[in-house]
């Protein structure tokens, strides 16, 4: 078991989401935050989806209709930050249930853009992770944030 104080002066991974497909990525940052390393995610808006773009588009849009007909608090809550687009598919790959699923998705933190105090920081890659097409055959999940009504202020 890690102590409180060790914990604290861990230095974090930070991962730069450009130009990286969002499940290589999730899938490679939900190993790391098992070990126990503290992950932080920058450019979360420029992380790649692979595919159709209609199919894409088409799936996300039908998520948003998703309605309960009893009672509208009921309904279920997607966001439309690319950020928390990206924290909710790495908390898919987490057992989120058990208690180290848990303590691994508190030590994770994402972010759109690249915030001061982490801009000094050695960004870390994935090679696995990287797009091995043309970038225009790819959408960002800026592109879709906006299509659902995130307007990037």
């Amino acid at each position: 078991m890690i102590n409180k104080e060790t914990e604290k002066t861990a230095k974090p991974l930070v991962v730069d989401a450009n130009n990286q497909i969002m499940g290589r990525l999730a899938s490679n940052v939900a190993k790391a935050l098992l070990k126990g390393e503290h992950v932080i995610i920058v450019n979360a808006e420029k992380t790649l989806i692979s595919g159709n773009k209609r199919n894409i588009i088409d799936d996300h849009m039908k998520k948003l209709e998703i309605t309960s007909k009893v009672n509208p608090v009921y309904t279920p809550k997607h966001s439309k930050q690319p950020d928390r687009m990206l924290r909710r598919t790495v908390r898919g790959m987490l057992p989120r249930r058990k208690s180290s699923g848990v303590d691994a998705f508190k030590r994770l933190r994402v972010f759109i853009g690249t915030p001061e105090e982490y801009s000094t920081f050695e960004k870390l890659t994935f090679e696995n992770a990287k797009a091995r097409r043309p970038l225009p055959l790819y959408m960002t999940l800026a592109d879709i944030s906006s299509r659902r009504g995130w307007s990037e202020e």
